[in-house]
């Protein structure tokens, strides 16, 4: 049985396939909108299921595979920060990061395509900043690693730098619960 990654994430693919997983990739197209009072572990499992839905359904019944799908957002100060929009969006998110304690929400979903049986999971890790300086982030904008990533900064990067303290897991904080998707995957009976 093949294993689908339904994201066009560098970061996912290499957290796979650092943990030996093979696998192929499909960039799964969903709009990433967040609904009217959509609570943020809602979104998050709300666009992992649609991104594993969507390549489930690319398949033909022909490929046995089990598809992932995931989504991150991180949450400060009540609010949903997503990829920034823009430069000055990166900059609001990184000042409403600094010297504060947020959290970092994975959506985690499973489909079998053979039978269509799904699970999907919300990681949460609570992750502590340093005080930023307006230097520090002009210098960090930049680098351009903030860009891509939501809550516009990277763990595994530059970003790493500015972290005091995270709980819970560090890969769901990159976007991937590793720990988590080998127990799905194996309650699936997938085997490496």
């Amino acid at each position: 049985m093949k294993l689908i990654l339904a994201s066009a994430s560098p970061r996912r693919a290499e957290i796979l396939r650092n943990a030996g997983f093979t696998f192929d990739t499909f960039p799964a197209d969903v709009d990433e909108t967040i609904l009217r009072d959509e609570r943020a572990e809602d979104y998050v499992r709300r666009l992992a299921e649609e991104k594993a839905r969507v390549a489930t359904e690319s398949l033909t019944a022909a490929v046995p595979a089990i598809v992932i799908g995931a989504d991150t957002t991180v949450v400060a100060d009540g609010q949903i920060l997503g990829k920034p929009a823009d430069k000055e969006d990166a900059r609001r998110m990184l000042r409403l990061l600094s010297g504060q304690t947020h959290e970092v929400l994975t959506g985690l979903s499973v489909t079998r395509s053979t039978d269509n049986r799904s699970a999907s999971h919300v990681g949460t890790t609570r992750v502590s900043f340093a005080r930023l300086s307006e230097s520090e982030i002009e210098d960090y904008l930049a680098s351009g690693e903030p860009f891509d990533k939501a809550g516009a900064y990277g763990i595994q990067g530059i970003g790493g730098r500015y972290i005091t303290r995270i709980e819970g897991c560090y890969f769901n904080v990159m976007g991937l619960p590793l720990s988590r998707l080998w127990s799905m995957l194996s309650d699936f009976g997938w085997r490496t």
